[in-house]
């Protein structure tokens, strides 16, 4: 049995044991709505909800009830139901776009920052796509084919990778100066062991926070394309496409645009204040004046 006087070791050597990003207030409180929404989405079935498509024109824009927590819309369909189920659309898509720009941009900003004569092309190429606005980059791709969450993801993927290249091929200028770079070029190390295993893990630490920011700005944009009519079909639940639904009818019923919105918000805030505690617990000169 342990002694009264061992308890708060043990407690400190289990505080020491995590990861100290993980203590930061902005990480744990982001993370908490994060992992909620994403819980409600993987159990949605079994949060007392129906079939999100299910279309009963004799039900239209019924008020709560036990039968339709938050009431119908116009076509019937369960509101409570679709808001649950668009939480499955929105994660999936932000998930998608922050891991495909990630994956994508850290590959091309390695070889364009290691690369000098690869860096003059890439960069152009770069500077060429930043030049159109993420939403009508975003736009003028999905209107090119038909609507999909595939459709969508592509079309949100492409504008985020300037960011991701530009900010690891800074870092890669960087770091490629540093002495334990040079002696492993010296040494006849292979190109990919230095672009992977020397170079790549100096990024891991904005590339989280670029991570969180990327995501909460695919899930907006995404929602403002649904709202547009450019986004996901109107048969895929969507918060935009609630919203959009839900905006002829707000004065008669704003339950139909105040739960996507409320779900849209939380989601957004959660991812957010997910990057701006990692950031502040991952940036050396922000911690110690914390």
């Amino acid at each position: 049995m342990n002694s009264p006087a061992s308890l708060p070791a043990a407690r400190a050597m289990t505080k020491h044991s995590l990861p100290p990003f993980l203590l930061h207030p902005s990480v744990l409180v982001g993370g908490l709505l994060i992992a909620t929404i994403v819980l409600v989405a993987i159990v949605a079935p079994y949060l007392g909800t129906v079939d999100p498509g299910r279309i009963a024109p004799s039900m239209r824009l019924k008020p709560p009830s036990e039968l339709a927590w938050f009431g119908t819309d116009l076509f019937g369909r369960d509101v409570y139901s679709r808001a649950i189920y668009g939480a499955r659309s929105s994660m999936l898509i932000g998930l998608c776009v922050a891991t495909a720009a990630l994956v994508i941009g850290v590959t091309i900003g390695l070889v364009g920052g290691y690369f000098r004569w690869v860096d003059v092309v890439v960069m152009r190429i770069m500077d060429g796509l930043m030049a159109i606005p993420t939403f009508l980059l975003a736009i003028a791709l999905v209107s090119l084919t038909r609507a999909s969450i595939a459709t969508v993801v592509v079309a949100l993927t492409v504008p985020e990778i300037p960011r991701v290249v530009r900010l690891v091929r800074s870092v890669v200028l960087t770091v490629r100066e540093e002495p334990y770079v040079e002696a492993a070029i010296s040494v006849g190390t292979s190109i990919p062991a230095i672009l992977f295993r020397h170079l790549l893990p100096s990024t891991y630490a904005p590339l989280m926070v670029l991570g969180t920011y990327i995501c909460a700005s695919a899930i907006l944009i995404e929602a403002g394309l649904s709202f547009l009519g450019t986004g996901l079909p109107p048969e895929i639940p969507s918060w935009g496409n609630m919203i959009s639904e839900g905006r002829t009818f707000f004065q008669v019923a704003p339950r139909l645009v105040f739960l996507p919105s409320l779900f849209l918000a939380l989601t957004v805030l959660g991812i957010n204040l997910l990057g701006d505690g990692l950031r502040d617990a991952l940036d050396p000169r922000i911690a110690k004046r914390m």
